[in-house]
């Protein structure tokens, strides 16, 4: 085992952390630590500006954490009741105590969180693998999900773009390894230079009070001692994620949500290619796509006001739409099995 991993199975792994510099927290947003059976997750909120709006919550994808919302929370501050999570192992959370990071896993953290808090029915946001997550939960537990957006979902793509694949590498074992080896002397300027090139479709679009800020989160986030094993196991359930078959494929699932759905997809997205966003649109059967010919993979980053937009646009659509209740007898919806691990995202009821 590498000294950046943590035995699976450990309990108390939260009170092993070393003390890191504190996350940032934007103006009018506030975080709180949640305590779940076997998660410890920060919740990122932003007080809507009166009572009563609808909940929210937002998932982020791989690498990232709850403050790539931060824009976007603040866009909708007068639509809806907003909360941002960071997925275990990532921004502020610490692993998860079983160290399961497969889309199943992630995607239980978040059942496991809504149940507790008791939100649900949520208008539900996802991001690349937050995306896959928020399917994975708009398809077994309905009940929770009231819309669904997906900011270019990482669903399988069987031709992956050539730009996306060192990212997909970082899944094969050894090479998480070689790759810290090799940029064990990059600063954290450099690191967020290439992230910066790679997800946004105009690295421009970035001020510079924001690069400061991501080169501080960059800085703490390497002297966290299971950095690497949460980015290595997360891109390790995604590619695993893209080989299910049957009633676990994630295109299988799109199928199955209920909740309608907001597809947006950047035509200069580097990580999930443009030409998937029809073939998106066709799988989730009450969908309204929006594409941004110049955005990335972070078009809520990039686009927030026009995401922001285009989400007012399908509340506006669906404001009298039912929302889709689980039958409350079943304990099971699915078996989950991402990486072989047999566990099973909770339904209504359990």
């Amino acid at each position: 085992m590498s000294s950046t991993e943590l035995p699976a199975g450990s309990a108390s792994v939260a009170n092993v952390l070393p003390r890191v510099a504190p996350v940032r927290v934007a103006e009018g947003e506030r975080l709180k630590s949640v305590e779940l059976p076997g998660f410890t997750l920060t919740v990122r909120a932003r007080p809507p500006v009166r009572p009563g709006l609808p909940p929210a919550l937002y998932v982020h994808g791989l690498g990232g954490s709850s403050q790539n919302w931060s824009v976007l929370m603040r866009e909708l501050e007068d639509t809806v009741d907003g909360e941002a999570l960071d997925l275990p192992g990532f921004g502020d959370s610490p692993p998860p105590d079983d160290g399961d990071y497969t889309v199943g896993g992630h995607a239980r953290a978040v059942v496991r969180h809504l149940d507790a808090s008791g939100r649900g029915p949520v208008h539900l946001f996802g991001n690349s693998l937050g995306g896959a997550v928020a399917t994975r939960v708009a398809a077994l537990r309905p009940d929770l999900v009231r819309t669904l957006t997906l900011v270019s979902p990482a669903l399988p793509e069987l031709r992956v773009q050539r730009s996306a694949v060192p990212t997909a590498l970082v899944a094969v074992p050894g090479v998480a390894r070689l790759f810290t080896r090799f940029t064990r002397e990059w600063t954290a300027e450099q690191r967020v230079r290439g992230v910066t090139a790679l997800c946004y479709g105009d690295p421009g679009r970035v001020s510079p009070e924001g690069f400061r800020d991501a080169v501080q989160e960059m800085e703490r986030r390497l002297q966290l001692p299971y950095f690497w094993d949460a980015m290595t196991r997360s891109t390790r359930g995604i590619v695993n994620a893209y080989t299910l078959g049957g009633q676990h494929s994630l295109w299988r699932q799109a199928e199955r949500v209920l909740a309608p759905t907001l597809l947006v997809y950047g035509g200069r997205d580097q990580l999930v290619a443009h030409r998937m966003a029809r073939k998106a649109a066709r799988a989730f059967r009450d969908s309204r796509l929006l594409t941004l010919p110049d955005a990335g993979h972070v078009a809520m980053m990039e686009y927030p006001q026009e995401v922001a937009r285009a989400f007012r646009g399908l509340l506006s659509d669906t404001a009298d739409e039912a929302v889709p209740v689980a039958d409350s007898r079943t304990a099971v919806l699915v078996s989950e099995t991402d990486g072989g691990d047999g566990n099973a995202v909770e339904s209504a009821g359990s």
